[in-house]
């Protein structure tokens, strides 16, 4: 049981890194739930692919780096860090239950606002939210999501629809915030006392995959065009959190 238990880990963390390193994002919001249906504490969970994201964003940041949006990223950093100890008294305070059910709202939400943000940007002509204070309550969001689900990006993804970003700049400004603010939600959970042995066992184990998935998926990347399979990715975090919200009793 505990070799399966090991693989399943393995499999969902190495998906979750093979879709990040293809769209940009998507590892946590594919990985968490996954992790969520197994026999582990949500704690180990959550550490653990903070972990991996942090490696996934060392690994990709570099080739988007020319085209980052730098004021921007600095405002997201700064609103990130006040918003990390938020999101871990969240963890501390909630329970387990409402945690997950609040994951699976979330999923269901941001999924369903995924798959309608192309009909959302076709009907808006100009950027919105161009107030450089705007940036500020989208990285709170970022900081209190990282901690809590490790959705840091989410509130990024959102922003940047908003702002009509070129993909370029999306991907780039993107990968850049995972990467900054990777550190500071690892250190977090690190100061918060979410580190377990457990958590580095499986990060072990996971590593080999999630280095095969980051290169596959830059490599996917390259060649095929990301928005034909954006959709079916959508709809599977729709599932996913249908799972969470409507556990099997």
């Amino acid at each position: 049981m505990e070799i399966t238990l090991i693989l399943l880990i393995v499999a969902a963390v190495s998906i979750g890194a093979l879709m990040k390193s293809v769209f940009g994002f998507g590892e946590a919001i594919v990985s968490m739930p996954l992790l969520a249906l197994l026999p582990i504490p949500l704690q180990t969970s959550v550490s653990l692919i903070g972990l991996a994201g942090l490696t996934v964003a060392l690994l990709t940041v570099f080739s988007g780096w020319r085209h980052i949006e730098r004021p921007v990223l600095i405002r997201l950093a700064v609103s990130t860090v006040i918003g990390i100890p938020a999101g871990l008294a969240l963890l501390h305070l909630a329970s387990a239950i409402v945690i997950t059910t609040g994951l699976g709202i979330f999923l269901i939400a941001f999924g369903g606002y995924s798959l309608f943000k192309k009909n959302l940007s076709r009907a808006i002509q100009r950027p919105l939210l161009n107030n450089p204070g705007w940036v500020l309550p989208f990285g709170f969001a970022s900081g209190v999501l990282g901690s809590a689900y490790n959705f840091n990006g989410v509130p990024v993804v959102v922003y940047g629809t908003l702002r009509r970003w070129n993909p370029d700049r999306f991907r780039g400004t993107l990968q850049a915030h995972f990467l900054i603010s990777g550190v500071f939600v690892v250190a977090g959970h690190a100061l918060g006392g979410l580190w377990t042995s457990d958590a580095f066992i499986y990060y072990a184990y996971s590593l080999p995959a999630i280095l095969a998935a980051t290169a596959l998926g830059v490599f996917l990347n390259k060649r095929i065009p990301a928005h034909n399979f954006e959709k079916y990715l959508f709809v599977v975090i729709i599932l996913l959190g249908m799972v969470l919200v409507f556990p099997k009793s």
